[in-house]
């Protein structure tokens, strides 16, 4: 059965709930327990129907009862307070009161539902050159479409990570538009021949595999950003809508194309999977550029960006003199052009670490504001209001980015990010739930084993908790005591804030003390 309420779409047989495009990240549990109430909403149900339904009989105390109602309200947009859609009556039961409409499954396949009007994913576009190396341009021409597409007022446009997932996998677009919710696929291929470029942009409809507009451009590279400029227009025109503005930066026409094409080589190399060879090979690229063009916005960002990268992975052999350059470089970017999301982005990023955190909060904050689908930005954000101890102000921009880029290639720090607020909220089997799929995405990550540790001793699952401990030692040997995870780099950092440091004292340490920490 599909049961639709407000913007939410339940579907009981696929077990999906979903909101807009965006399928929704919910606990089989709470799933359940949503049904019963959506689908018995014509009367109050009582704490022995829902036990008898969604716990087989089992017995649960109270608060797991009231925690697994209090999941459900959350994942639909309501709270214990307001009890807009699901309704306590005190001594009695729980009632679902928002209006729903309902009708078979079998009558609406998932496709069926309709995504906003324009919902987009730029999927990667295919190289013709016999040349292997050019693959890096074809990248490149992906990377700022997906950008400038994302400027296109009401667009929900697919983060650029989860986009390449698909990259020369032989998908067809009406399952691609299927996964990721979106009403329109743009594919495209890059041909380039010497100085000339030829672009080839098909756009789809995702319902029906229809092609709705085509379109082919020729230019040389040093046109080449105004060629981009040109199939966004085209693309807004065909979906009658009006661009607004560019609100952030717009690609310049560089003096020097050399020095562009490093500055696309350079990104190109930043976007493949972590690694001190990749970024090595970024920073040579970004440093290349700016040599060649002094005046670059692009390889100054570029540049920070990965000195920033290197420094959080641990590999920076100078991190106090990276930061100071980080800052030069993107402070200099600000200069020149104020309405760059990616320095703002790298600024609110590094203000983070530099432990002024209202000031990271504000940069990141410009960022989205530039680029209203910069999921990297929200994610980044999302960290800094948790270290500022709002760990409520934070689940949404976690749970933005996810929507955003949901087969990230790191998107095991996006449930970190869910998973450690959670727990800092208290919501215990919501962190266990979200913290164990990261793992699953990434389980040589050793803090995700920590926080899993700390989550099941909060919940009293003492012999999980110390063999999640235990991992995490394994990963990570310098985490063996309390005294030693205060000076971890990022750990004493967060621990010197008096805000984050309340929070954490209450259900981050608490559940590593219950799982077997030693205090030194």
């Amino acid at each position: 059965m599909v049961y639709r309420f407000e913007d939410y779409v339940l579907d009981s047989d696929r077990r999906e709930l979903r909101r807009g495009p965006a399928l929704l990240v919910i606990e089989p549990q709470v799933f359940d327990l949503l049904v019963f109430l959506v689908s018995h909403r014509d009367r109050l149900v009582s704490k022995e129907d829902l036990l008898a339904s969604v716990w087989g009989g089992r017995i649960v105390s109270e608060s797991t009862l009231d925690s697994r109602i209090n999941a459900v309200r959350r994942v639909i947009g309501d709270n214990g307070k307001e009890q807009r859609l699901i309704r306590t009556t005190i001594g009695k039961g729980v009632r679902f009161v928002g209006t729903a409409r309902e009708q078979p499954s079998a009558s609406e396949p998932a496709a069926a539902y309709a995504p906003p009007r324009l919902s987009i994913v730029v999927l990667p576009f295919v190289n013709l050159s016999n040349d292997p190396e050019q693959e890096y341009f074809a990248d490149a021409v992906t990377d700022d479409l997906t950008t400038d597409l994302g400027r296109i007022s009401d667009s929900f446009v697919i983060a650029r990570t989860t986009a390449f997932t698909y990259k020369g996998k032989p998908v067809e677009v009406r399952q691609i538009g299927r996964e990721l919710g979106v009403r329109y696929v743009i594919e495209g291929s890059v041909r380039r021949l010497s100085e000339q470029v030829q672009v080839n942009v098909q756009l789809i409809d995702a319902g029906t595999g229809a092609h709705v507009w085509a379109d082919r451009f020729d230019t040389d590279r040093t046109n080449l950003a105004k060629a981009q400029r040109d199939i966004t227009d085209r693309l807004g025109w065909t979906l009658h809508l009006e661009l607004v503005e560019a609100a952030g930066r717009q690609i310049e026409e560089e003096a020097n194309p050399d020095a562009h094409d490093l500055v696309m080589r350079g990104y190109a190399w930043f976007y493949r999977p972590l690694s001190i060879g990749q970024l090595q090979e970024a920073q040579w690229a970004f440093e290349q550029a700016l040599a060649m063009d002094p005046k670059s916005v692009d390889a100054r960002v570029g540049l920070a960006r990965i000195l920033l990268n290197i420094g959080a992975a641990g590999w920076s052999k100078s991190r106090d003199q990276d930061n100071v350059r980080t800052e030069a470089l993107l402070l200099e970017a600000l200069e020149r052009d104020r309405n760059d999301p990616r320095a703002h982005f790298a600024l609110g990023w590094l203000r983070r670490l530099q432990n002024r955190f209202v000031e990271s909060q504000i940069e990141l904050e410009k960022a989205i504001a530039l680029d209203r689908n910069y999921a990297a930005a929200m994610l980044q954000l999302g960290y800094t209001l948790s270290a500022l101890a709002e760990p409520e102000a934070a689940l949404p921009h976690f749970e933005k980015a996810l929507r955003l880029s949901p087969r990230d290639q790191n998107v095991f720090f996006f449930y970190y990010g869910l998973g450690s607020c959670h727990l800092l909220l208290g919501h215990l089997n919501e962190a266990i739930d979200t913290l164990r799929k990261a793992q699953a995405s990434n389980p040589r990550f050793w803090q995700l084993s920590l926080w899993l540790a700390a989550a099941l001793g909060l919940r009293g699952d003492e012999d999980e908790a110390r063999a999640a401990l235990a991992e995490a030692i394994k990963l990570h040997p310098e985490a063996s005591s309390l005294a030693q995870l205060r000076k971890d780099i990022a750990y004493g950092r967060l621990f010197d804030n008096p805000r984050y440091a309340a929070v954490a004292q209450k259900t981050f340490l608490v559940g590593l003390r219950r799982a077997g920490m030693p205090e030194e």
